[in-house]
């Protein structure tokens, strides 16, 4: 029976993953800094909760473990360098080589498709494109850079691309951001919104991850897999949706992505002045520009076979965010 660490038990990723993992075949592990945020369903599996900075921790977490998944993260939609360097990516990176060192064979990594170059996005192996605005992605496409140097067959490495995340458990993500930010008016739609909205919903994500835990091995050391929904639809549909079911406020006016990019660069350099994040960023703008991937790879090597409606999805996440979020989510938050 294979040992599988779920790291980031408590996050978004990292609950879906493990409540999917609960019902397969297998010794399931939860890592996580306070099981008190553990999901109800599964308080009844091991839990073993501490500091991902702690060295000790991390090696007892990996102790005889087959497979290690990664939903461990910090999130920043805007600056905070300093923050995601220190409390993302030099833990992520100790954590790499713990694993390393505990003589794990699978590492499985949660990326995103955001982290591609929008000409080659559908090669999930492409390398991350770089952008001068948002660090935090920058420290993902490193961590993406690291683990290709390391995969070997005896350190098998799945990456997994993921489109936007939607559906409950949730945290930081577009919806809980843009949904308040709907209801000033300001917010415009980005070329008449016709560029696709990948929205990937956590049950479809947990799937993608379950896969490749138990897949057979994979063509090559390194290997990067987009996982998105079972269809992608238009930003425009999906603003369409929100108002007539939900009735926040349409777009009045349309922007193309250069003039968008520039006013989310305006109110970055504003925010120190202001008591609240910014309206837009030039991540936002990012994260709803065209990436052009699909499933072909993901159906392929894993088997991967979406089919909850990203309507269903939208749904439940904005009835949980009705029951849930009293106030505008902050852009920058550490999953637990």
């Amino acid at each position: 029976m294979k040992r599988i660490v779920v790291l980031g038990a408590t996050g978004f990723v990292g609950t879906h993953v493990a409540l999917r993992l609960k019902n397969e075949e297998c010794e399931l592990i939860l890592g996580c800094r306070n099981a008190v945020h553990i999901h109800p369903k599964l308080k009844d599996e091991t839990i073993i909760s501490g500091d991902i900075r702690d060295r000790f921790y991390l090696s007892n977490l990996f102790r005889d473990a087959d497979i290690v998944i990664n939903a461990f993260s910090w999130t920043a939609l805007y600056g905070h360098e300093k923050e995601s360097k220190k409390l993302f990516f030099e833990p992520t990176i100790a954590l790499i080589d713990t694993v390393l060192a505990s003589g794990v064979k699978r590492f499985i990594n949660l990326s995103t498709t955001s982290a591609a170059n929008a000409n080659v996005a559908n090669d999930a192996n492409s390398k991350g494109n770089k952008v001068n605005f948002w660090p935090h992605l920058n420290n993902v496409i490193e961590i993406e850079e690291y683990l290709r140097q390391k995969a070997t067959k005896d350190f098998e490495v799945i990456n997994l691309r993921c489109g936007l995340f939607v559906g409950e458990h949730y945290g930081l993500g577009l919806l809980p951001i843009l949904l308040p930010r709907l209801k000033t008016y300001l917010v415009p739609l980005l070329e008449g919104g016709r560029t696709p909205m990948p929205l990937t919903s956590g049950e479809e994500i947990a799937q993608a991850f379950a896969k490749a835990a138990f897949a057979p091995t994979m063509p090559h050391p390194y290997e990067g897999i987009n996982v998105l929904g079972a269809e992608i639809p238009t930003v425009k549909e999906v603003l369409e949706f929100i108002h007539n079911e939900f009735g926040y406020p349409y777009p009045h006016f349309s922007v193309s992505f250069p003039i968008a990019h520039l006013f989310g660069h305006f109110m970055e350099i504003l925010n120190p002045l202001m008591p609240f994040d910014p309206l837009v960023t030039r991540s936002i703008v990012h994260l709803l520009k065209n990436t052009n991937t699909d499933n072909t790879k993901a159906e392929k090597l894993l088997d991967y076979i979406p089919q909850i409606s990203w309507k269903d999805a939208v749904r439940r996440q904005i009835n949980e965010i009705h029951k849930l979020q009293k106030q505008p989510m902050k852009m920058a938050k550490e999953h637990r």
